[in-house]
């Protein structure tokens, strides 16, 4: 379970959240609001807060192996043959982060999703540190069961206005693990956009395969986004899976930022690097419209 630790080492680094801090008003139950205590403090300065004017937002539920799996939709409202992106949240679920990332994609005329990826196992906002999050909910969660959510989502947007023609996923942290996978389990998919997620790392039986292991079959597309001073995922892990995609004909690309650790795009948090967050979101932007999503 390496790859777990190096999520946690990434999560932590210089950013180590106090026990003392005060949570209360931070933890809601409604998905796409609030925050996780296990990321307390947040930097209010810093968020940004994406409007619901002229969209279609809101918390709704998709049918994936028997069971309700809880998204959060944001769309252009009336609108629909919209290109659609997944939106694969952190280890702290869909919080007030991911919502508004749906939201910024709406606004530019997307159908996003981000599914709850860690319904059968827990509620991620409900742990007040780190490490009992990783012990309780994510080292239990399989990665067939999150592709086939992944899956069931894309079927939904088919049936609900999305032009998965036009098909798209983007993640953060352990989405952006999920990524990787999801673009090579799916070859529908367009274009994928991958924010500083771990790159390699042990298997196991609910994670037979790490992005390095897939990179030189991968068909589909993938930007990845990384920051040099991130404690988890070295610049060694990049260099492996680097020279795995030089082997293969994706044309996926990696991009370094110099100044930045893990989660410079995580606005609520003191690792939130604003110029480096603002060039990846161009930069995905780009690089799906230069795929064919958009």
């Amino acid at each position: 379970m390496s790859n777990l630790k190096q999520d946690f080492d990434s999560l932590v680094g210089k950013t180590s959240l106090s026990d003392d801090v005060d949570r209360r008003t931070f933890l809601k139950a409604a998905l796409g609001t609030g925050f996780a205590a296990a990321v307390m403090p947040v930097m209010a300065q810093t968020v940004i807060t994406t409007d619901t004017f002229g969209l279609t937002a809101g918390p709704l539920e998709v049918q994936a192996n028997g069971l309700s799996v809880p998204i959060y939709r944001s769309q252009p409202e009336g609108k629909t043959n919209l290109p659609v992106v997944l939106v694969v949240s952190e280890i702290f679920g869909v919080h007030e982060h991911i919502a508004d990332i749906t939201r910024r994609f709406a606004k530019l005329g997307y159908l996003a999703i981000a599914p709850d990826l860690f319904i059968r196992e827990g509620n991620p906002a409900a742990f007040a540190s780190i490490p009992e999050l990783y012990k309780n909910v994510i080292s239990k969660v399989p990665d067939d069961q999150v592709l086939g959510d992944l899956d069931a989502c894309v079927a939904w947007a088919k049936a609900n206005g999305g032009n998965v023609d036009k098909l798209a996923i983007t993640g953060f942290c352990w989405g952006g693990r999920i990524t990787w996978l999801y673009a090579s389990h799916n070859p529908k998919v367009k274009a994928a956009a991958a924010w500083y997620g771990s790159l390699v790392g042990d298997k196991s039986e609910l994670m037979p395969k790490q992005p390095v292991d897939i990179a030189s079959t991968l068909k589909v597309p993938v930007l990845g986004l990384y920051g040099a001073k991130d404690q988890g995922i070295t610049q060694d892990h990049v260099a492996q899976m680097k020279a795995a995609l030089a082997k293969g004909s994706s044309k996926s690309e990696i991009v370094v930022y110099p100044n930045s650790g893990h989660a410079f795009n995580a606005d609520y948090r003191p690792s939130y690097v604003e110029a480096d967050a603002k060039d990846g979101w161009k930069r995905t932007l780009a690089w799906f419209k230069a795929h064919g999503v958009s």
